[in-house]
């Protein structure tokens, strides 16, 4: 009799109804969003802080560069010293001083520029100060030089190559980048659910043999059919809770944004200010069509269908392997030694991923890789965005699926016996050993 409906059940089951489960599922999503509103709203603070930076320039030729900016308020202080200037900017409690001392050589002030404060400086701060007078001294070097400063600015040209296949499509250097992040999306995503469930269904095969229900079990049930329903109904279990997590974070940053008026777009990097005045100037609507363009290109139907089979093929190869982990040990301190040969392969193919799928995707070491089935799930993700043939994509997906098989069978044979062994810590010779019973 076929019991492996019934075991499937019992498996999703036990997981769902765990206390443990149900507590996790629904406060993970609240502890994230909540670190999340709460990076945010941090941030929102230090950019909406207002600094006052007062300049006491001796040599008068870099005070006129700096302009207010929305956060940043600019003050040149003349006809004084400065010992005076430092006062007076402890009096007004300024946030900083920036000193410009008087030099023999005014276009050589490597020396003679400071910055004074209570507080450290962030480098973005001091890095945009340092950019505005090192601009202000070129400017100058080349006037002395007799070079016109606008006619150099107006002789600068920009060049986008426009791309386009043979076929008539048009690219951009941008769809790359795109692409790289939606395959990088899919290879982490698989990577985090093997790791998250495959451990769980390792923890499941040790609990039972540990507390002897598996011997009970055992009389009835084939030990593939066991195996078998362990990963799919963990596998569906891990399935829900991950999309109650999407939902319920969906609903949960919608409300803290409308609730709390916490703008999550407010967690920026140093370099926002760069950023934002880079999208400010005229390239940004050419960056914004090339997106739009890199997305229209993306093959989102062939990504959809090779991403359900290769996630579901990859999760349940090494579901298998962590199974037969579970079945050989007695606790979860002894599952170390056969850990590193599962973890090796996943990590490798998100590196080979990362840096030979952006360079070249239809190289010999991506191509390789895409076949291999221990690295194929996450490295043919990786390429599929970049124009892989069907062919390629079936291939690669038929041997991971031969090799699931014959995993399955390998590892029934180590959970045969596995199961029942108590009180013994095995090695990779013993486990050689039970493939032969």
């Amino acid at each position: 009799m076929n019991h492996l409906p019934l075991i499937i059940k019992r498996e999703y089951l036990n997981k769902v109804r765990n206390k443990s489960f149900i507590v996790m599922t629904f406060l993970s999503p609240m502890i994230m969003i909540a670190l999340v509103a709460v990076v945010a709203y941090l941030s929102q603070i230090n950019n909406d802080k207002k600094r006052t930076i007062s300049i006491l320039d001796e040599t008068g030729v870099v005070g006129e560069v700096f302009e207010n900016t929305e956060n940043t308020t600019y003050t040149l202080i003349s006809d004084t010293g400065f010992e005076t200037a430092k006062e007076l900017v402890k009096a007004k409690k300024d946030f900083g001083l920036l000193y410009v001392k008087k030099s023999s050589d005014t276009l050589n002030l490597v020396e003679s520029v400071n910055f004074y404060s209570d507080e450290s400086p962030s480098v973005s701060i001091i890095s945009n100060l340092e950019r505005k007078i090192e601009k202000r001294l070129s400017d100058i070097k080349l006037q002395n030089d007799g070079v016109d400063i606008a006619q150099i600015r107006a002789s600068k040209t920009t060049v986008n190559i426009a791309q386009e296949t043979f076929g008539g499509e048009k690219t951009s250097k941008i769809d790359s980048y795109l692409k790289l992040a939606f395959g990088g999306a899919a290879g982490y995503l698989l990577f985090m659910f093997i790791i998250i469930y495959g451990n769980m269904i390792m923890r499941s095969v040790i609990e039972e043999k540990t507390s002897r229900i598996i011997e009970v079990i055992i009389s009835s049930v084939k030990p593939i059919q066991l195996m078998l329903g362990k990963i799919i109904g963990t596998s569906l279990a891990g399935i829900t809770q991950f999309l109650i997590w999407l939902i319920l974070g969906s609903v949960l940053l919608f409300l803290v944004s409308a609730i709390f008026g916490i703008d999550l777009m407010q967690i920026q990097s140093p370099q926002q200010d760069m950023i934002n005045q880079a999208m400010a100037s005229s390239e940004a609507q050419n960056i914004a069509q090339d997106l739009i363009t890199g997305f229209v290109n993306l093959p989102i139907l062939n990504l959809c269908v090779a991403f359900l089979f290769f996630f579901i093929g990859g999760y349940l190869l090494y579901s298998s392997f962590y199974a037969a982990i579970g079945a050989a040990v007695d606790n979860e301190t002894d599952t170390q030694q056969f850990m590193m040969p599962i973890i090796m392969p996943l990590v490798l193919a998100v590196y080979v991923g990362v840096f030979t799928v952006i360079e070249d995707p239809h190289g010999t070491v991506s191509t390789i890789f895409s076949f291999i089935p221990l690295t194929s799930p996450v490295v043919m993700l990786m390429r599929i965005p970049f124009g892989v043939p069907i062919w390629q994509q079936l291939l690669s997906f038929a041997i991971l699926v031969c090799t699931f098989i014959f995993t399955v069978w390998f590892a029934a044979k180590i959970y045969r016996v596995g199961i029942l062994m108590y009180g013994k810590k095995p090695t990779y010779k013993e486990l050689f050993k039970w493939l032969k019973y």
